[in-house]
């Protein structure tokens, strides 16, 4: 009952996400064949300063289906909607007091683990497949438009994608044990968000790659060939277990 609970407040953030993500993996698939003509008006550019360097980097890794898809799709597209939907599918609901829905749920004869519980492992679980559905789309449109690209590569990249950016989820869910409306979780998750983006791109100027979540959850190492970031895989799920380990204690303990 609570998971279909569950299923039923986040139903429509969780279909509308994986609709906008599959529009966008098409989407990145299909217009491949006109970069690929825009390639030779590309190198005739001259571009300068960080951003000319990103569009320069950008435009090399075009040359290929798979740095394409890698820049275009998986770094971009799928990375900063994944992320917005995570934070979307983990805000509010626990202790909402506007339409009663959180105070009528804590009424049940069942303890606020059990709550938490359901409603993490349901969250999980539409956020597992907002990350792989897309990226299985991938491969079969490849063929449609004579390239190919593996399944596991499409599957190790939405592995990446939801084990590291569970992070994004579970701060959510945490703040949602403390604030009663959706909109102060999701701006804060958001500006965090945007701190440790705004890192890794300060970084990038050391490595090829940068080093944080985003280049984790971007499978950026796999990507340039050092296969899967496992230490950045193993720290992020242990900072979203402590998370929800705090957001359980927290909800437990707390005065209705």
């Amino acid at each position: 009952m609570l998971w279909y609970k569950t299923w039923l407040e986040t139903r429509w953030r969780f279909i509308a996400g994986l609709a906008l993500l599959i529009c966008s993996a098409s989407a990145s698939v299909l217009t491949y064949p006109m970069t690929v003509k825009l390639l030779p008006l590309a190198d005739s550019m001259q571009f300068a300063g960080p951003l000319g360097e990103r569009v320069r980097e950008t435009i090399e890794l075009s040359r290929t289906f798979d740095g394409y898809l890698w820049s275009h799709w998986v770094r971009q597209n799928f990375l900063n909607l994944w992320t917005l939907f995570a934070v979307l599918l983990g805000a509010g609901g626990l202790v909402s007091r506007e339409s009663g829905g959180g105070l009528f749920t804590m009424s049940l004869p069942v303890s606020r683990e059990t709550i938490l519980t359901s409603r993490v492992l349901t969250g999980l679980a539409e956020l597992l497949a907002l990350a792989l559905v897309p990226s299985l789309i991938v491969p079969i449109l490849a063929a449609s438009i004579g390239e190919r690209y593996g399944f596991g590569d499409s599957l190790v990249y939405g592995f990446c994608m939801f084990a590291a950016g569970a992070v994004f989820f579970s701060l959510a869910v945490l703040l949602s044990t403390q604030f009663a409306d959706i909109w102060r979780p999701l701006l804060i998750v958001l500006a965090v968000a945007l701190v440790a983006a705004t890192f890794e791109e300060v970084s990038r100027r050391v490595g090829s790659f940068g080093v944080g979540i985003f280049s984790t959850m971007s499978g950026g190492a796999y990507f340039a060939g050092g296969g899967l970031p496992w230490i950045g895989l193993l720290i992020s799920m242990s900072i979203s277990a402590g998370l929800l380990f705090v957001a359980s204690l927290n909800f437990s303990r707390r005065d209705f």
